[in-house]
């Protein structure tokens, strides 16, 4: 999704407005928080001893492979097997995972066995934009989640084919389906969709349903134009150039004012069930962290975007989850934001590839329910 990356919250005023107009870290951790997610991870107890006995695979096939079109497949030289690394008593849902290690020269895999009652599905920020809801890319200009109408399209076409799968398959068993939105609980969200706070009625649904388009239809979604002139200075006239006219602006000039106060939907190529809870962004970390631990949430399976911004930095990113909760990024369910690319697959491998450094990377087709009683079959 168009969000700004972390190294241009370095540079002062309009920039740091437009960052927060893109909403690159719209949902991001407030700063009252961030003591609390840059926390040292509380020391563990030890109950097992893990044996790091690395196999070699010989021939492996391709990681990734099932979705080329949005996720350039993975190889590398050297594969290896490790043992279980996650085994819940009980265990009824399988995800093979792997990492990349520098020190191991390769790739590690391993299999583990999760409790899926234990476990939460997060969709990271399923924006609703240019779906038919009525929340659309302000023209002629305008840009929004992945900056342009036909990119949005993309994402959609995504999460209809690879993450609505993926939910429907796992919501029967899981302990919960999520989704994070960015910034705070509009009152419409309230009346629509469960929280972790409120759960509204089939009245006040039906209501919001009608609500919602009627805010997002009526807003014209009109901005400005692209700058005719630029002046430029005595000084470095490129520096001028980029100031006047930045690859990225999503301020009030070419969204129009307001944009940003909308209701983000999630997207309509889900089929949410009633069932599933949507987390906002301002609510902070610390709140979905006693909500999952309260109800016994040990396991998170983290898709939605962009795996380069909001998948990693959001509150529901997997920097905050990883401290706290046994996280497997489904890497064939994620997209990174792709400018200058007709397609986000080598931007996506790209991104999961680094994230695979200190995360455990899965994919839709290794997450497998099973009998607990017949645990060799899935």
């Amino acid at each position: 999704m168009c969000r700004l990356i972390p190294s241009l919250l370095r540079f002062p005023g309009s920039t740091v407005q437009t960052v927060l107009a893109v909403a690159a870290f719209a949902g991001s951790l407030p700063a009252q928080e961030r003591s609390d997610t840059e926390r040292p991870a509380p020391a563990a107890t030890t109950h097992r001893i893990y044996r790091n006995v690395l196999t070699r695979l010989e021939d492996p096939p391709p990681l990734l492979n099932d979705h080329p079109e949005y996720v350039h497949p993975i190889q590398e030289t050297v594969r290896y097997e490790a043992p279980v690394l996650v085994d819940q008593p009980g265990a009824d849902l399988s995800v093979r995972a792997w990492r990349f290690s520098y020190n191991a020269r390769g790739i590690i895999e391993m299999p583990n066995h999760l409790r899926a009652d234990r476990t939460a599905v997060i969709v990271v920020h399923p924006w609703g934009i240019d779906d038919g809801q009525g929340w659309t890319t302000p023209e002629p200009a305008g840009v929004c989640d992945f900056c342009t109408p036909e990119k949005n399209h993309l994402a959609e076409r995504h999460l209809r084919d690879v993450v609505n799968p993926l939910l429907k398959r796992l919501r029967p068993r899981v302990a919960f389906v999520m989704y994070s939105l960015r910034g705070r609980e509009h009152p419409v969200h309230r009346k629509l969709y469960r929280s972790m706070r409120h759960r509204p009625s089939p009245e006040e649904r039906a209501q919001a349903r009608r609500e919602l388009q009627r805010i997002l239809t009526g807003f014209p979604c009109r901005g400005g134009r692209l700058p005719q002139e630029i002046r430029l200075s005595d000084g470095p006239v490129v520096r001028d150039y980029f100031r006047q006219f930045p690859g990225l602006d999503a301020g009030d000039h070419y969204n129009g004012p307001g944009f940003w106060d909308l209701p983000v939907p999630v997207n309509a190529a889900i089929d949410m069930h009633e069932d599933d809870i949507v987390i906002y962004d301002a609510d902070g970390y610390p709140a979905l962290r006693k909500f999952l631990s309260s109800h016994g949430v040990k396991n998170i399976l983290l898709t939605g975007y962009a795996t380069d911004m909001c998948f990693c930095e959001t509150t529901a990113g997997y920097r905050n989850l990883s401290r706290d909760f046994n996280v497997f990024l489904v890497g064939d369910a994620t997209l990174a934001t792709f400018p200058a690319a007709r397609s986000p697959a080598v931007a996506t491998s790209a991104h999961v590839a680094f994230a695979s450094l200190n995360q455990l990377i899965t994919q839709c087709s290794w997450i497998r329910l099973r009998d607990p009683e017949k645990p060799d079959h899935p």
